[in-house]
């Protein structure tokens, strides 16, 4: 397992397809599954197209606009930001399997894997793991 550390601005996306597939590389697994985990409440893991960097600025605002930070959410122990961000979490998902074929992690050819941060700054951390046959 490799676990790789994050900095993070306050509500940003960060593509960490270059991270997992240099880990799948090094793994030496020809075939089999990579699952990427994320360990926190507010942050989380999502493919999307990565052809045009504008499309996140549009997956960023429109979740956010699905879950839009208020200050009536029912659980008062967290901050607004923060609670929006366990919502948001919940939606979306703090891990992603992937298929590892030919020693290569599989991807559609627009495809990226990105990590989504809703209460930051912060130092985040992934986990990768692959397993399969060598």
């Amino acid at each position: 397992m490799y676990k790789h550390k994050l900095h993070t601005d306050a509500h940003g996306v960060l593509d960490i397809t270059r991270i997992v597939e240099s880990y799948v590389k090094e793994s030496a697994v020809q075939t089999g599954l990579c699952c990427v985990f994320v360990p926190h409440t507010t942050a989380a893991i999502t493919v999307y197209s990565g052809v045009d960097p504008l499309g996140l600025m549009d997956l960023n605002e429109a979740v956010k606009t699905l879950v839009p930070t208020r200050v009536d959410f029912h659980h008062q122990c967290d901050t607004p930001t923060d609670a929006a961000g366990h919502i948001k979490t919940a939606l979306i998902g703090p891990s992603m399997t992937f298929i590892i074929g030919e020693g290569k992690l599989v991807l559609g050819n627009s495809q990226s894997i990105y990590f989504f941060e809703f209460d930051g700054p912060r130092d985040r951390e992934i986990y990768i793991q692959a397993i399969g046959a060598y």
